[in-house]
């Protein structure tokens, strides 16, 4: 299994990092989802955690954390379906998408330890600054769990630190505002990345907006990866019926094909 902390994972490109949101359309559709999405190729998933005052989420984000939030889902239960998927053969490396307010209500030290447990490769929380995650980062370094770090396009005069302390891979905000698909990203990426390059050899990937195969292409020419999430959550909600229902293995295969099609 290959883990965010291996050099190997380091070494790999055109990473693909497809985002779900747990619980949405049901516990169990997720894991359905996140083994169709490593079949199709997913390099990582991004294993959203709800929460009912998301700070980056936009609209489809936003509403399918509403769903999965009526469902009785939560970070507790979120983990423990990577547990599940870990156990029905998931291998690729999951970071938990989450934000302060829920980590704090458990606790971070037996929040990593749960992320431990769970084989939970790392943890991506968009709204702790730099300069508040020194107990969080200590405590997933004991447990070999990356704290993924985020760069925006106006973090430019904080970069080098961030890019200094970054794990797993950096996660390149495209633009600025919300999660969502747009046709527009902002203009100075690529000297965005050259910049952060310079300062580490952690992988870079973009994300925000990215749902269109051309996108895909576009930021696999000016960094290492892309992060894909708003569009894959709409297509899943689309086809929530399907994915509860008798024709769920219809509906995967669509997902299957979706996915293949964004990366080839």
């Amino acid at each position: 299994m290959t883990q965010l902390t291996d050099l190997k994972f380091k070494e790999k490109k055109n990473l693909f990092i497809p985002y779900i949101m747990s619980g949405d359309p049901s516990p169990e559709a997720t894991v359905d989802v996140a083994l169709t999405l490593q079949e199709a190729g997913a390099d990582v998933i991004e294993w959203g955690v709800p929460y009912s005052d998301p700070l980056a989420d936009g609209p489809v984000i936003e509403q399918a954390a509403n769903r999965a939030l009526e469902k009785g889902m939560n970070i507790i239960r979120a983990i423990e379906l990577v547990k599940e998927a870990r156990n029905r053969g998931l291998t690729v490396p999951v970071v938990l998408f989450t934000y302060v307010n829920p980590v704090l209500r458990v606790g971070e030290k037996d929040l990593v330890n749960k992320l431990g447990e769970a084989g939970i490769d790392g943890l991506l929380i968009p709204d702790l600054p730099m300069e508040e995650s020194g107990s969080l980062r200590s405590l997933t370094k004991e447990k070999g769990i990356a704290l993924i770090s985020l760069i925006a396009p106006t973090s430019k005069k904080r970069v080098v630190a961030i890019a200094r302390q970054s794990e797993g891979f950096l996660y390149l905000v495209s633009s600025l505002g919300v999660t969502g698909t747009r046709d527009s990203f902002e203009s100075d990426l690529t000297g965005l990345v050259e910049n952060v390059k310079k300062v580490t050899d952690t992988p870079v990937a973009v994300g925000f907006g990215i749902s269109k195969r051309e996108h895909v292409k576009k930021f696999h020419t000016i960094a290492d990866g892309a992060v894909v999430g708003s569009a894959i959550v709409r297509f899943l909600n689309e086809r929530k019926d399907q994915l509860t229902g008798p024709e769920k293995e219809k509906a995967l295969r669509e997902l299957k094909g979706f996915v293949e099609e964004l990366i080839s």
